[in-house]
């Protein structure tokens, strides 16, 4: 089997996730790192004991290295040209979350994969959680019965020095608030299990964190197209630090519940059939970024030598992206907003919460 030269633009807080995973998997052939700061590359190359051509610029990198596959982990509002630049250059392209921050950006995105038969994944890795994925399969089966509503939520804290580390972090041209970025892969949980959304209603607000620009509380009721109903609830506020994210589903014939560090463990399974043991289920991670990566990895690299469609691809990350716009507009226009969403871009709310 072809193995599978990789690259990875941006080498910064995620990049090691990035990198251990795809260390992890045996096809992929780590060739090149690029950094707008070369000494970060060089110093993840020496962490993980490799010897990959180190750049500061991306397209140079494309140029020469003739990759298969190419890693986006940089700030969150040069996703939609950096990971255009991979796919023009014929290379399979794993984009951090969120997908782009404007609809055209990321439609884009899937015109240029489709056109060049490329597979475009996103980085929604908790799809990959046991937990999750045992959730998945119960709704899919009908084991819950009929889906009255979800809830999704993550009350989690990020401080001043979090912002501090990178000037992009909250800064509505750059980044958005915490639903665009920390509660997103919530967000992608809530469509992934409880279907497409129709109608959103919602309230941001920035409460705690007058150094950025984005919100850093975000409160919604989603109505989904099959009927039922979603709840969400993220906020960045949270005293003194991380409390939970969790996402619940509430059904005719079963309750379920996943919570931990990354939803990560099924802390309650009722249905007819009796409670599933909890323990088959639960994963540890040492952070909240969890396990999911190397499954992300393994799932695009078998996609790239198969052909198949990746478990959260292109579309799926448009939809998340959609979702976190349709938010933001309900809450600065003050009414529900239907989905899909013909434009959008979070840049658009600059000046949003001066006050």
């Amino acid at each position: 089997m072809k193995r599978i030269r990789y690259g990875l633009v941006g080498c910064g807080r995620i990049a090691a996730n990035h990198l251990k995973a795809a260390c992890a998997c045996e096809g992929i052939e780590v060739a090149a790192l690029c950094d707008l700061a070369p000494s970060k590359g060089e110093d993840l190359a020496e962490k993980f004991s490799l010897h990959p051509v180190v750049y500061r610029d991306y397209e140079k990198m494309l140029e020469q290295e003739h990759l298969d596959l190419v890693a986006v982990a940089t700030d969150s509002g040069s996703h939609g040209t950096i990971a255009a630049a991979c796919l023009w250059a014929g290379c399979s392209t794993l984009v951090e979350k969120p997908i782009a921050l404007s609809i055209a950006e990321a439609e884009n995105l899937l015109s240029l994969a489709s056109k060049k038969g490329l597979v475009l994944a996103v980085c929604h890795q908790n799809r990959f959680n046991r937990a999750v994925q045992r959730v998945k399969q119960a709704v899919d089966r009908g084991e819950l019965g009929r889906i009255f509503h979800l809830s999704a939520s993550v009350l989690w804290n990020r401080g001043e020095s979090y912002y501090r580390q990178a000037d992009w972090r909250g800064r509505w041209e750059s980044d958005g608030g915490v639903l665009m970025n920390q509660c997103i892969h919530n967000i992608d949980l809530l469509r992934y299990l409880g279907g497409e959304a129709a109608e959103v209603f919602a309230y941001t607000d920035r409460l705690n964190h007058p150094y950025i620009e984005g919100e850093d509380l975000g409160l919604a009721v989603v109505r989904f197209a099959n009927g039922s109903y979603g709840l969400l609830e993220g906020t960045s506020n949270i005293f003194p630090e991380n409390l939970e994210e969790t996402l619940s589903i509430y059904g005719e014939k079963g309750t379920v519940r996943i919570g931990g560090k990354s939803v990560n463990r099924l802390e309650i399974f009722r249905t007819e059939s009796g409670e599933e043991d909890l323990s088959a289920f639960e994963e540890v991670p040492g952070n909240i970024y969890g396990f999911g990566h190397t499954a992300l990895y393994r799932d695009v690299a078998e996609c790239i030598q198969t052909g198949r469609q990746p478990l959260c691809n292109g579309e799926d990350g448009l939809r998340a992206l959609e979702l976190v716009l349709a938010v933001y507009q309900s809450a600065a226009e003050h009414r529900p907003v239907s989905l899909p969403l013909k434009e959008g871009w979070s840049g658009a709310y600059k000046g949003r919460f001066d006050r």
